[in-house]
């Protein structure tokens, strides 16, 4: 029996992972009804493959938004780099899909079976000797023994910081709104995708249904003071007052309960992801800036990579080792080039030089940079 801690994206995915593999397991998540959480989210290709696999990908099809062209822009939408992923939709069957959080989870939730998730259990520590169980410790005092512990919690994970008590979270120095309005955009905005890059402000949208619309909003700079929501959203057009006239009806027709405020921050990459018979994965192990948008779809590969090294590989410690092979180069590929683009994206004074950069880089290295990110390995059934 394998216990999977956390019940966000990461946990959910590995567990119709084990279910789809007969790995038995049980999934443990702190609060006592799994919320609806979070903005929007986009779900490339290789996060795609896995929910493919896994069955569920019709589901998101039919409630998320295809996204076929991406491009990146100043602040008055004049476009200085654009990306079609009509290649990738032609190569691997659909392109990037912009779906809310809350429904990619609840998906995900409906599939695994109910006697297997444990609510209002939330990770206190664990006791775990050699070739003994794992004896998990919960703060209402319950106890669970189990074979291997994945710790699914997130970037504050709990597992993470008892087994690898020296693991730095990093801080960019910025901050970033997220919302989801009802809005209807031009019927030629419903399949394409915008970030404005503005030096110290940036702004991003696109749809993830047919009137709803997901937005992000990130300053180069870290406030002290909690949102007041009754001045949110004069802020926030005083921040972007600059920007094309959209985003600032996007902001004020999104209700101020609509809008979610963090710091934009990552976890420095660790020389290891497993101790013994526990293993991290997701944002647990190796959680990344958000600029990249891979930060969902790594959490979706490490299931997939996880629940087939452990079909495979029967020794756990083996299995999380062979899995940290596999996965180790490029996920802190991602978090090193996400980390960069992220500062990129917020120069102040060398914008015409980073534009020029952008606009200079050939499509066709871009292209093989997307099937390198996108590319996943098959087993054999």
């Amino acid at each position: 029996m394998i216990a999977i801690i956390g019940g966000g994206i990461a946990g959910l995915t590995t567990a119709l992972a084990f279910e789809k593999l007969g790995i038995d397991y049980k999934i443990f998540e702190r609060n006592e009804v799994i919320k609806e959480v979070g903005a929007g989210i986009w779900l490339a290709p290789n996060a795609l493959q896995v929910l493919d696999w896994l069955g569920v990908l019709n589901q998101i099809q039919s409630q998320g938004n295809e996204v076929l062209e991406i491009t990146i822009s100043d602040q008055k939408m004049k476009s200085i780099s654009d990306s079609s992923q009509k290649s990738m939709k032609k190569k691997y069957g659909f392109s990037t899909i912009a779906i809310h959080r809350a429904k990619l989870q609840q998906i995900l939730l409906d599939e695994v079976p109910v006697h297997k998730i444990g609510l209002g259990m939330a990770f206190s520590h664990c006791d775990f000797i050699e070739n003994k169980p794992i004896k998990i410790h919960f703060e209402s005092g319950q106890t669970f023994n189990a074979d291997a512990l994945i710790g699914a919690d997130g970037i504050h994970s709990k597992v993470r910081n008892q087994i690898f008590p020296k693991s730095v979270i990093r801080h960019s120095g910025q901050t970033c709104w997220r919302g989801v309005c009802e809005f209807e955009l031009e019927e030629n905005f419903r399949n394409h995708a915008y970030e404005m890059w503005g030096g110290k402000w940036r702004f991003g949208f696109s749809n993830i249904s047919a009137a709803k619309i997901y937005w992000f909003a990130v300053i180069n700079e870290i406030s002290e003071k909690e949102d007041d929501p009754n001045t949110l959203h004069e802020q926030l057009l005083d921040y972007f007052k600059t920007f094309h006239p959209k985003v600032n009806n996007l902001i004020r027709n999104t209700p101020v309960e609509q809008i979610i405020r963090n710091d934009i921050i990552d976890l420095k990459p660790m020389k290891t992801w497993h101790k013994g018979k526990i293993c991290l994965i997701g944002d647990a192990g190796h959680a990344t800036t958000p600029n990249m948008g891979q930060g969902g779809a790594q959490a979706i590969e490490d299931a997939y990579y996880l629940s087939n090294m452990i079909s495979q590989n029967k020794n756990f410690e083996k299995a999380f080792e062979k899995l940290e092979a596999k996965r180790k180069k490029k996920v802190q590929s991602i978090v090193s080039q996400s980390w960069s683009i992220g500062k990129m994206a917020h120069w102040e004074n060398l914008t015409n030089i980073r534009n020029l950069l952008l606009r200079s880089l050939p499509k066709s290295i871009f292209n093989k940079q997307l099937i390198k990110l996108y590319t996943i390995e098959k087993f054999d059934s």
